[in-house]
């Protein structure tokens, strides 16, 4: 990538088909880092992965521009277009605002239905739009890098998986939300969904022995703070949903800050430096329900939402 500025890398928190505002995002941020900055990495959990792999791919193949129309394919081709697909997923969105009110809709193990269906469909996606067979190459063209993250289930333990090391499976796995897909097998393990991990990585920027950034851009997908206090049962379930959603991203974000504290007091080594967080949040009032929402309209309407909020991001930066 050009080397024009401070150097930058982009972490992509995960949040289901909230994610199509990343790729929004993304789509704005990519050309501008490529003529102002300097990219040296990229980072994703579950949509925030599947974002962050197929923008990388896109950039070192063939610049951002193709990545933002890369971005752009892969989301309508998970929108729900075709009418078997959009009464499935009319029900599971359905499904899950009856059960955050409370009402009867029990949880079925996807042990006990046909969960492979889901692994195969995301596979495919997967397949059409990622040629993971050039990854090796594409490594060489490094940076940026990218990274994703998984957790795994029999140890407890963070897993991440950067660059060629990244398999469809792996991708998969960090989208493995586990009442809605089996775990996947990696290396003899079981992995379910980034987002009980590091949602996303960002550590690993600092600690890692490749380029260190002198910014994080952090695309946050659930919100931070609410003005009204939750009352319903809903409300309840939405605002803790968010509040687990942050847990691991302010638990990576700590430990920035606490690197940065520990450079200026000068108990590091001179490769460290200190970093700048930014954070470009999507502002929305959305239910966890709608994660699972694949509507044409609603993927559009976030992915342009996300393009608005990434102009409006840039235009803050600092000159």
């Amino acid at each position: 990538m050009s080397g024009h500025g401070p150097s930058v890398a982009i972490a992509c928190q995960g949040g289901g088909s909230h994610s199509a505002f990343t790729a929004g995002a993304l789509q704005r941020l990519l050309p501008a880092v490529d003529t102002e900055y300097d990219l040296v990495g990229l980072s994703g959990t579950s949509g925030g992965a599947l974002c962050a792999v197929r923008a990388w791919y896109g950039l070192l193949s063939d610049g951002p521009d193709h990545a933002g129309e890369l971005l752009e394919d892969v989301w309508c081709d998970v929108a729900a277009t075709t009418p078997p697909s959009f009464l499935l997923n009319e029900s599971l969105v359905w499904h899950k605002r009856l059960q955050n009110r409370m009402l009867p809709a029990a949880d079925i193990s996807p042990y006990a239905t046909p969960g492979a269906v889901g692994h195969d469909w995301y596979l495919s996606l997967l397949d059409r739009h990622i040629a993971f067979e050039e990854f090796d190459s594409l490594t060489d063209e490094a940076p940026p890098h990218v990274t994703i993250g998984t957790v795994n289930v029999n140890s407890g333990v963070f897993e991440t998986f950067t660059d060629d090391a990244i398999t469809p499976k792996a991708v998969l796995a960090s989208a493995a939300f586990p009442l809605l897909y089996e775990a996947v097998e990696l290396n003899g393990h079981w992995h379910w969904d980034g987002l009980f991990s590091q949602n996303p990585p960002i550590r690993e920027f600092l600690t890692s022995d490749r380029p260190k950034p002198d910014e994080i851009w952090v695309i946050q997908i659930e919100p931070q703070t609410r003005d009204d206090r939750p009352t319903s049962l809903a409300e309840i379930t939405d605002r803790r949903q968010e509040l687990s959603g942050n847990l691991s991203l302010n638990q990576e974000l700590f430990f920035v800050r606490k690197v940065n504290d520990w450079v200026e007091r000068g108990y590091l080594p001179d490769d460290f430096k200190h970093v700048e967080i930014r954070r470009l949040q999507l502002d929305k009032t959305l239910t966890a329900a709608s994660k699972r929402d694949r509507d044409p309209r609603f993927i559009e309407d976030l992915m342009e939402t996300g393009r608005a909020e990434a102009d409006a991001f840039l235009d803050r930066l600092p000159e």
